[in-house]
């Protein structure tokens, strides 16, 4: 059965659900959705997703969709299918372009902030003992109070949502659920058909709606995505022989160590029941073979 709507978890999926100016009211949704009532956005525009340091020997941070909403609130929304190693360190730094911009230049400026939000779409589990599908991440002093709420980071733990249709409560909801089932839905689902925004969120993600361009862009994105998927499944696969191997190495050395262990203790014994027997056909008392054995009267009696 050939797929009907877009694979979101590719680049060019996604960008097409939230990074043009076709999707922004899509964008704009999902993002109220997350984000607290005094930063609900009423407007907002693309920024140039780019961002280039300093100087040319500076680090430059590429994001997935850069936009700030006309009250001045900044907005980096990323999609990660892949966990790297310094993933936070990643995410930390690429706040700081959307921050250092904001500084006036030739003009006296108090530093006052907008504020910015970091959201990632994530499709690997989060290093995060919990059971939450949405990680909101907040500078907190000592006592657990907010010392800073002008940077936030919320992440999408998108493998621990596991609704399904008939459980989704809220607005959020709505939107994991199309984000994660997308791809292989064959029509809108029931609980879509009366939300005129979601309907159109549908009909954007056709595959047949897209001109041959936009096909063959997909088509490429998605290649990428499969070969991709293929790698991470090929090194879980690696690791998790490594760790079968390991285990049996460590298995088999335990097992040594163990037969040595229990080997040695059985020859003790042997040897033990050897001298008694030894100093009972010399003649000597019972006593003397128990002092000498550490053996008893009635092991000895039997020899």
């Amino acid at each position: 059965m050939s797929a009907v709507y877009i694979n979101p978890y590719t680049d060019f999926g996604f960008k097409r659900l939230f990074g043009s100016e076709a999707s922004k009211p899509f964008l704009m949704d999902f993002l109220n959705s997350i984000l607290p009532p005094h930063h609900q956005i009423a407007e907002l525009a693309f920024k140039n997703t780019e961002q280039l340091g300093l100087t040319q020997n500076d680090r430059k941070a590429i994001y997935d969709i850069y936009c700030h909403s006309t009250t001045g609130e900044q907005f980096i929304v990323e999609l990660q299918r892949i966990k790297q190693e310094f993933f936070k360190d990643r995410t930390l730094y690429y706040a700081t372009f959307p921050i250092t911009e904001q500084a006036k230049k030739g003009k006296d400026w108090g530093y006052q902030l907008s504020a910015v939000y970091c959201i990632s779409i994530l499709d690997f589990y989060l290093d995060i003992i919990s059971s939450d599908v949405i990680h909101t991440i907040q500078l907190k002093n000592q006592h657990n109070q907010v010392f800073y709420d002008k940077l936030t980071f919320i992440y999408l733990e998108m493998p621990s949502f596991n609704k399904t249709q008939n459980e989704l409560t809220t607005h959020l909801d709505k939107w994991l659920f199309y984000l994660k089932n997308l791809k292989d839905l064959q029509m809108i689902p029931n609980v879509f058909k009366n939300d005129t925004l979601f309907q159109q969120a549908f009909e954007q993600a056709k595959i047949a709606n897209m001109n041959r361009e936009e096909w063959a862009r997909y088509e490429h994105s998605l290649k990428t995505y499969r070969d991709n998927t293929a790698a991470d499944a090929y090194l879980a696969k690696v690791s998790w022989q490594e760790g079968r191997d390991v285990g049996l190495k460590q298995g088999m050395k335990q097992g040594m160590k163990q037969g040595m262990e229990k080997g040695m203790e059985k020859g003790m014994e042997q040897a033990t029941l050897s001298t008694a027997k030894n100093l009972k056909t010399l003649g000597l008392s019972m006593d003397v073979i128990i002092q000498a054995t550490g053996l008893n009267e009635e092991i000895i009696n039997q020899l």
